[in-house]
């Protein structure tokens, strides 16, 4: 019998199963490939935890899957002999997060294991504060992020606040390999356990810390008390994690006028007014921009379900709302935080800012231009978090004034290790202030910055591989990527390639070989003649492969006639 058959007759024999979960098996018993899908492998634990469907099975999100890697987070924690220091558990808005959450607890609890979780849904950001301020060893969030509604996920966190590290992540992935599923997994009762005390429930006084350290990243605290009587914003949580604190931020800043989105402040996991709770679609700002319209407001916010990445659309010289992407919300930010330090005498000393390799150059004209270091670190915000760290660590007298990356993430401050959309949205509207008192829109403000430092286009496209045979297409696309790599791109000549596996930057004009100086990763750029660069990388929550395009030019035809011929090139090279 093959082993994923083998796989799911040990589900369909196991007591644990309820008789409803056991139907639900028995109807795919003639659907082999519902039956491959759902068993010939598990879910991969990586530095990103899992992110899966929703549904019986080893490579889905489910109850026995949850509590089989939270044993194995919890065998790690044990070894490493902090189990008294605890761990705090956060979840959002999905299907079965809350249910997940107490799934966690529960397992940590029966493994001797000190927990904190939340009594309601909360902001990612919020979980990497408060295991940092209540010391914990580690953290558990409960999560997809952006993804459709069948999708849910499991971060964990470490104790510096950002993501587990690789060589604990592998711990734990190893330790799961170890695990019956079904016979090894320890489990407690989980209202018992708060009353004895092993499970401590966290509620508003978490919130007030958080959200006061939150405030101690305005830059100009009179910016938006300045305009607040003609400043109109208008703000969704897409049925999310931020429901609730981030009009709390706003009304602490200043924000006199805020408008919500009645439809999306309801708490649901099904979505129901958009088909992707993702702020970098414009489509969900539609319900939004209806209020703009009636009340004049020239910004609109959303932010994910759980609350680490915001999107924004704005008004341009036409009066039409238009996005601003995410590349260019970090060059807005980072130019703002900058001037706005600069104008107030208030720049701390040796000040440094954070982006990943596949963010925009524009950030690293706007650093140059004003003395401030720059570091380019990989994708994923634990390697932003990382310089953060080592610079603590190096007892270093610098300061960190911001970091982003083009997926919508942005962090100001070092209470928390993770992109945050709570403060992010708060220097959103302050910036927004900042520019309207001077008779400006974001759409204007980044329209000066190109005219300051020249035209900057970056976008993606997306390589879906769904399936079984999802992961060997990615591979096979990614090695002859890297083993037969094209001499150029839409005439364009190839200059210099970046193998961030193997960790080396190859300059094809003269042949030399330099170092990344950074870790290793399944990442490959190519850099042009003209100074361009595409970058192609493995999604590490999704079956699919990006491919990053950053382009500069002397206009926005030029670039965007590079563009399509870059895209037509990798089309046909797929």
């Amino acid at each position: 019998m093959d082993l994923y058959k083998q796989e799911y007759q040990k589900w369909l024999d196991s007591s644990l199963l309820s008789a409803e979960e056991k139907e639900e098996l028995t109807q795919l018993a003639n659907d082999e490939n519902a039956l491959k899908e759902r068993f010939y492998t598990s879910l991969e634990f990586g530095t990103a935890g899992l992110r899966g469907k929703m549904r019986l099975g080893t490579n889905a999100m489910n109850k026995y899957t949850v509590a089989q890697a939270t044993q194995g987070l919890a065998n790690l924690i044990i070894k490493e002999g902090r189990a008294a220091d605890g761990v705090t558990i956060a979840y959002d808005s999905r299907n079965n997060s809350e249910l997940f959450a107490k799934i966690s607890a529960s397992v940590l609890a029966a493994n001797g294991i000190k927990v904190y979780i939340f009594d309601e849904l909360r902001p990612t950001p919020e979980l990497s504060f408060a295991l940092r301020e209540l010391h914990c060893v580690a953290g558990i969030n409960i999560t997809a992020s952006h993804n459709p509604k069948e999708y849910n996920g499991y971060k964990a966190y470490w104790e510096d606040g950002a993501q587990l590290p690789p060589e604990h992540a592998k711990t734990v992935s190893a330790e799961i390999d170890k695990i019956d599923i079904f016979n090894d997994v320890k489990m407690v009762d989980f209202e018992t356990s708060v009353e004895h005390g092993d499970i401590i429930i966290l509620d508003q006084e978490m919130d007030d810390k958080y959200l006061n350290e939150v405030m101690k990243q305005l830059v100009n605290p009179d910016a938006i008390k300045n305009v607040a009587s003609d400043l109109h914003i208008v703000y969704s949580p897409l049925h999310g994690t931020g429901y609730r604190l981030i009009p709390d931020i706003l009304a602490r800043c200043g924000v006199e006028h805020l408008y919500v989105v009645p439809e999306q402040m309801e708490i649901d996991g099904n979505f129901p007014t958009v088909e992707k709770p993702n702020p970098e679609y414009p489509e969900v700002f539609e319900l939004g921009v209806e209020i703009a319209n009636s009340v004049g407001s020239t910004l609109v916010i959303a932010t994910d379900p759980d609350a680490d990445r915001v999107g924004v659309v704005t008004r341009n010289n036409e009066g039409k709302f238009v996005t601003i992407s995410g590349n260019q919300m970090g060059a807005l930010l980072i130019d703002y935080i900058i001037t706005a330090y600069e104008e107030t005498g208030t720049m701390p000393a040796n000040p440094y800012a954070v982006k990943t390799i596949v963010s925009t150059e524009l950030v690293a004209k706007i650093c140059e231009a004003h003395n401030v270091k720059l570091h380019n670190v990989l994708t994923g915000f634990k390697f932003i978090g990382e310089v953060i760290k080592n610079y603590e660590a190096a007892g270093a007298d610098a300061h960190f004034l911001f970091g982003f990356e083009e997926s919508y993430g942005y962090l100001k401050g070092t209470y928390a290790r993770d992109k945050d959309a709570v403060v992010a949205t708060m220097l959103i509207c302050e910036m927004n202030a900042f520019y309207h008192a001077k008779g400006m829109t974001l759409f204007d403000a980044l329209n000066s910055l190109y005219e300051k430092y020249g035209h900057y286009l970056e976008t993606n496209q997306e390589l879906y591989m769904e399936g079984i045979d999802g992961k060997e297409k990615m591979a096979a696309l990614m090695d002859t990527l890297r083993n037969n790599a094209p001499e150029s791109i839409s005439n364009n000549k190839i200059v210099e390639i970046g193998d961030y596996l193997k960790t080396t930057i190859t300059d094809t004009v003269s042949g030399n070989v330099f170092s990344t100086n950074l870790p290793s990763s399944n990442v490959i750029s190519f850099k042009m003649e003209n100074g361009d660069v595409i970058v192609a990388r493995p999604s590490g929550t999704e079956p699919k492969i990006k491919f990053y395009y950053l382009l500069t030019g002397t206009s926005k035809e030029a670039m965007n006639s590079n563009l399509e011929s870059y895209k037509a090139f990798i089309n046909q090279f797929v």
